[in-house]
């Protein structure tokens, strides 16, 4: 695993209790931050890893694949280092801070080695439901996307949060990029939109911790997004999808089952979300079933749950969404 940051806890911790997967070994920016990390999961968490000193020591080692957790500003050098070397590559979102950069990024590995991206939504019980149920939906008429989440100040004065340069924005990127790839799985692609994003007077911050827009799909359906972490005190994101003989909401592991003929039933059960100002207060269940499904691909020789070239289609929405709101216009989404 390189990137020994917020989230590296929640990775290893599902290496740990997986039956398919061993973490053998970190690394990071510094050997000594390396280390300390190692040494904290040997205390805290009963794991033996080792230390790597360099990203140039990773791509050298006989590793099986590499779970890349670092800020997106990171990345591009990593995954073509371990590209050239073989190594399948896991990484956590965002592929990158722009649509442009990211499908770079993905071309890198294209025909060398597999790429997978960390949507673990997709992995969740009640997700899998509702993409099993999306014919007895009927056409779908209406979408609602929310994220009404909330960060205190104190996130966004670690160095670098919520800024351009390290995140490649703020709301979109970091927290609703996980809704927005979610509800594309189940509506396919948005054909235009139409944004107003801003920074409210809850942060300082360089980029948006507030957005709506009008979404017009592919499909002909219409839908609307808020997403934020300016919504104190924080509560979980949903979807709903409004069809032509049931309505159904995902929302926090559940699936909500609305049929036309009166009925109505539930599925998966309420989980712990980062929608509050703990941004870790979740289970590592869902980042297990992705790492495993990511191995299991190696070995079957399959495209693992969220390739690089799906995760794209989500930055794109995201990219056009900033565009939108930036030109003060609708616009198309780029096709991906």
């Amino acid at each position: 695993m390189i990137g020994v940051g917020m989230v590296a806890d929640t990775h290893a911790l599902a290496c740990r209790d997986s039956a398919l997967v061993e973490l053998v070994g970190v690394c990071a920016r510094s050997e000594a931050s390396a280390a300390r990390y190692a040494e904290v999961l040997g205390r805290d968490h009963n794991m033996a890893v080792r230390t790597f000193g360099s990203l140039a020591e990773v791509a050298a080692s006989d590793v099986d694949f590499v779970i890349v957790t670092t800020p997106p500003d990171a990345r591009m050098e990593l995954v073509e280092t371990l590209a050239a070397a073989g190594k399948p590559v896991l990484m956590e979102k965002p592929v990158e801070r722009s649509l442009s950069a990211a499908r770079s990024l993905v071309q890198l590995c294209e025909g060398r080695v597999p790429l997978g991206v960390l949507f673990q939504h997709r992995a969740a019980g009640a997700s899998k439901i509702m993409r099993e149920k999306l014919s007895e939906l009927g056409a779908i008429h209406a979408v609602e996307i929310t994220a009404p989440w909330w960060r205190d100040q104190s996130y966004y004065d670690e160095p670098g949060r919520g800024t351009y340069a390290r995140d490649g924005g703020g709301v979109l990127m970091t927290q609703a990029i996980h809704v927005l790839d979610l509800a594309l799985s189940f509506t396919g692609p948005v054909r235009t939109v139409q944004a107003f994003a801003r920074t409210s007077v809850a942060h300082e911050m360089e980029a948006e911790d507030f957005v709506s827009a009008g979404l017009e799909f592919a499909s002909g359906a219409v839908g609307s997004l808020v997403a934020s972490t300016a919504s104190f005190p924080g509560s979980s994101e949903s979807i709903k999808l409004h069809g032509a003989h049931a309505s159904a909401e995902v929302s926090r592991g559940e699936l909500i089952w609305h049929g036309r003929d009166g009925s109505s039933e539930t599925f998966g059960a309420a989980a712990k979300s980062g929608s509050g100002a703990d941004p870790m207060a979740f289970s590592h269940a869902l980042h297990q079933g992705i790492i495993e499904d990511f191995a299991q691909a190696i070995t079957q020789d399959r495209p693992p749950l969220v390739t690089g070239q799906e995760a794209l289609k989500v930055h794109a929405l995201i990219d056009a969404l900033t565009r939108s709101s930036r030109d003060k216009k609708q616009v198309e989404v780029t096709h991906v």
